[in-house]
């Protein structure tokens, strides 16, 4: 394309399809697929050097100059542009009255304006200085061009590039994203097609949370969070060790057992997180890209069967399944006829930012403070996220149309207790296991007044109620909405039954 403003066309790797689509249904409203990372800097930092090493970045990285059109084609492509104009602000708060609520509201603002994305580069760069020597630098873009393993690609290079004076002779060569997409497309679909068919053999229903007449909706996530007491995480890493599986499938399994409870079902699915890196490929670890994937996790419960055996079954599931975490959950999703199968989601995070990495390359600059907002657009959602020399961190994200802030906070109270659970008893049967917290049920209880012994009870409620059709049988039994039912009405509905 010689002469052209256009220096690639590519396909789309399988999420970045679903982060379209989920773009074009916002349609200019809230993109919950919007980041945003923001990094406050003590010493004096040079606005012009800073946007010279944004603008080498989209020069070294040819995804980052990329625009998404899915009209007039079979399938949506990603036009990669020659040049791109870096969207940059430079604004200075030192004088406003409360700095650090306009710096918020700044950073705010940012991230709830949407990108368009058919109009790269789907990215910008803003510098607020909020004092002498102090300063924040915010980075906010679209999910559709990098992962969460990149991040900390990303932003050493930037800071590499900016302590350079946007030079990048001493950076390591770029592996180009179109290789992945190269090695995407070599990939045995119908193999993939076949093992994801076999996994999901039988699956009776999909299961889903939130009501369906919010699934069509777009809402901001909001979190709870809670450290896993550090003894407690030794633990549950050690029974991981001694008994063959990673920390992912131990967070897996204890997720499916909370859904299977909450919805009272024993065959599950929920959405799992994989990094999608293939290791064959050289140069992966340094690539620049979206690489993850969102795939089903069936989690089967067997009644007799122990949480430990649970826990082994299911990582050999998933393990059989690796070579095929490239495969599209559209694709999926259509060949089980069920259209949604899922509407949680869950990840095992594997790449902390740890400041210190990028320290050693600001120079003069000292790095004190790191902010990160991201989403989804599930109800109800789950990341751990390993917290470099403390220990882990469980973070229950949730829509607040659907679920209220102590409900999330519930819900992350019995993902601590069933770890615990687990590492206390792991021969316990499944049809032991208690999702409750033992506060939470003492509660339960006494909200639910007093029990009344079996000893007591002389009649079934069947019983009870065929005496009550017998005494009353028009008088009002249930009511919904503007509907009411007889209790002689509720009897043959029953008996139908």
């Amino acid at each position: 394309m010689t002469g052209s403003r256009i220096e690639d066309i590519l396909p789309l790797q399988p999420l970045q399809e679903g982060f379209l689509f989920h773009s074009l249904v916002a349609d200019g409203s809230v993109d919950v697929y919007t980041s945003q990372l923001r990094f406050d800097v003590a010493g004096e930092v040079d606005g012009a050097a800073l946007r010279r090493a944004g603008e080498r970045l989209l020069a070294r990285h040819a995804n980052l100059r990329a625009g998404f059109r899915h009209e007039g084609v079979s399938r949506p492509v990603q036009v990669v542009y020659r040049r791109v104009r870096l969207p940059w602000a430079e604004v200075d708060l030192s004088g406003a009255v409360d700095v650090e609520a306009r710096a918020a509201e700044l950073a705010s603002e940012d991230r709830l304006r949407p990108f368009d994305l058919g109009r790269p580069p789907l990215l910008r760069l803003s510098l607020l200085r909020l004092g002498e020597c102090r300063y924040r630098i915010v980075l906010t873009g679209h999910h559709i061009l990098w992962d969460g393993w990149s991040v900390p690609v990303l932003v050493e290079e930037l800071f590499r590039l900016y302590a350079a004076g946007g030079e990048d002779a001493g950076l390591p060569a770029v592996t180009p994203y179109r290789e992945y997409l190269a090695w995407l497309a070599r990939q045995d679909r119908p193999a993939a097609e076949k093992a994801w068919a076999s996994a999901l053999e039988g699956l009776p229903e999909p299961t889903l949370v939130a009501p369906e007449t919010t699934h069509d909706k777009t809402a901001l996530q909001e979190y709870v969070s809670t450290d896993l007491p550090r003894d407690l995480l030794d633990r549950v890493t050690a029974l991981a060790r001694r008994h063959g599986m990673t920390l992912n499938t131990v967070i897996q399994g204890v997720w499916g057992l909370l859904l299977a409870r909450q919805t009272g079902r024993e065959d599950v699915v929920f959405g799992a997180t994989v990094s999608g890196r293939p290791p064959e490929l050289e140069g992966v670890e340094r690539m620049l890209g979206l690489f993850i994937n969102t795939l089903p996790v069936r989690v089967q419960l067997r009644p007799e069967e122990s949480v430990i055996g649970l826990l082994t079954r299911l990582q050999a599931e998933q393990s059989a399944l690796i070579p095929h975490h490239h495969y599209g959950l559209s694709d999926i999703q259509r060949h089980t006829g069920f259209g949604t199968l899922f509407d949680t989601s869950m990840v095992v995070e594997n790449y902390p930012l740890d400041p210190s990495v990028f320290t050693a390359v600001l120079g003069d600059l000292e790095l004190v403070g790191i902010g990160f907002d991201d989403a989804t657009h599930y109800p109800l959602s789950l990341a751990a996220i390993p917290v470099p020399g403390a220990g882990l961190t469980l973070k229950v994200s949730y829509r607040p149309d659907v679920y209220t802030r102590d409900e999330a906070q519930r819900i992350n109270g019995r993902l601590v207790h069933l770890l615990e659970t687990l590492v206390t008893d792991p021969e316990q049967r499944i049809d032991a296991v208690d999702v409750l917290p033992s506060e939470e049920r003492e509660f339960l209880l006494a909200a639910a007044g007093p029990v009344v012994s079996s000893d007591a009870v002389e009649r079934c409620v069947h019983e009870v109620f065929a005496e009550r059709v017998a005494e009353s049988p028009d008088a009002v039994a249930v009511v919904f909405g503007e509907l009411s039912l007889t209790y002689a009405e509720v009897e043959v509905r029953a008996n139908r039954l």
